[in-house]
């Protein structure tokens, strides 16, 4: 997959108070933006990609930079099945959460409505705990203050839980990618919850949740042999986990 213009490669520096990217050429990058502790604990002195987002850091004001491993990046179509086991004293995660990557898209399906959507692999993993991407710092998760500033507790991430991947190469991506493009506009599309409109009110953990709706399309694809209703992977064959 390729990399976006707006990404910067370089090495995660900290020097004085002052945070940034330093790129091959010497340029310093995000000098004034909000750079996350949390990046710095892990991976300063390392080869990291960098962009900066659309949002903002509550308390200083300054955009946020979002920031992930320099890894490589594979060429080949693939498709990757994430799933993250349950978080503790979080019910909405009893059942751990499944999501799957696509040639760089990762597709997630929730409860919340908000957490409906396609991502990409740095967003879904390394978002800071900044800003609305922080726990509430009053209720600890997810909250919209009466100021209008939110705080997304973006699949119970507060803050990381340990996550098992399947990976397969080799797939007609495209057909996937359209059955769960239609996946998110049926979810889109559903009547509003009338008690509670930040849920979307056809989920269910048993019959229509994260696991089932991935579960249904991978069927849909071809794979035929993939059943369960928590986990939805309750068996793939071999032939199917080749490469």
């Amino acid at each position: 997959m390729r990399q976006s213009k707006n990404i910067v490669k370089g090495i995660l520096t900290k020097e004085s108070e002052q945070r940034f990217i330093r790129t091959e050429e010497g340029r310093e990058v995000f000098k004034n933006m909000k750079i996350w502790d949390g990046y710095l604990i892990h991976w300063e002195g390392q080869q990291v990609y960098g962009r900066a987002l659309e949002k903002t850091d509550y308390d200083s004001g300054k955009p946020i930079v979002i920031i992930w491993p320099a890894t490589h990046q594979s060429e080949d179509s693939f498709l990757e099945l994430y799933f993250n086991e349950r978080l503790v004293k979080y019910y909405a995660s009893t059942f751990g959460h499944i999501a799957v990557n696509l040639d760089g898209k990762i597709f997630n399906f929730s409860h919340k409505l908000n957490e409906n959507e396609v991502i990409s692999k740095e967003e879904y993993f390394y978002r800071p705990a900044l800003g609305e991407f922080a726990p509430s710092p009053d209720t600890g998760k997810y909250e919209i203050k009466k100021d209008g500033r939110v705080f997304y507790d973006k699949f119970g991430r507060n803050f990381m839980r340990t996550i098992h991947v399947i990976r397969v190469e080799g797939l007609n991506t495209t057909v996937l990618m359209e059955i769960l493009f239609e996946e998110l506009r049926r979810i889109r599309e559903a009547p509003p919850n009338t008690k509670d409109p930040e849920k979307y009110s056809e989920f269910n953990f048993f019959t229509n949740s994260c696991a089932t709706i991935i579960r249904d399309s991978l069927n849909r694809y071809g794979f035929d042999t993939i059943k369960g209703i928590f986990l939805g992977i309750e068996y793939v064959t071999d032939q199917e986990t080749k490469e």
